[in-house]
């Protein structure tokens, strides 16, 4: 993957997915935007995402507004396995976004973690609620 190259596995709907998309573009880089619920990574795939971005997938795996309790995810003895496999079935469960670039692989949230993997960016940013990321002298807030 070249320097200027990203994907981000993206849901629309979401604040942090949508900052984080504006924050690429912010970059001067055009993604490749896959709106994973539409079209969900295969299960190799969303393992090796998360491995990559150097997560368990309890860590990757989304409880707010899916059906994670439903399914009973939350239980002790969960396997990995049947989290992936969930996730798979689930897509909502996919934690989000997952960025990839050159420089590495990131679950984004919040949306500012895709600056560790992007090109240095010195340009003024606000998230859409007007949270200042980088500020007027090109410095990253944390």
């Amino acid at each position: 993957m070249e320097a200027k190259q990203a994907t981000i596995y993206h849901n629309p709907a979401c604040g942090t997915s949508r900052n984080t998309l504006a924050l690429i573009r912010h970059a001067g880089i055009e993604p490749t935007i896959i709106e994973y619920l539409a079209h969900p990574p295969a299960r190799a795939q969303l393992r090796a995402l998360i491995e990559d971005a150097g997560l368990t997938p309890k860590q990757a795996i989304r409880e707010k507004g899916t059906p994670f309790h439903e399914l009973g995810l939350g239980r002790s003895g969960v396997s990995d396995e049947a989290l992936l496999d969930a996730m798979v079935a689930h897509p909502l469960l996919i934690n989000r976004p997952f960025v990839v670039t050159a420089r590495g692989t990131r679950l984004c949230r919040p949306s500012e973690v895709v600056l560790d993997i992007l090109p240095p960016v010195t340009a003024p940013f606000a998230k859409e609620d007007g949270e200042v990321v980088i500020n007027v002298h090109g410095k990253r807030v944390r």
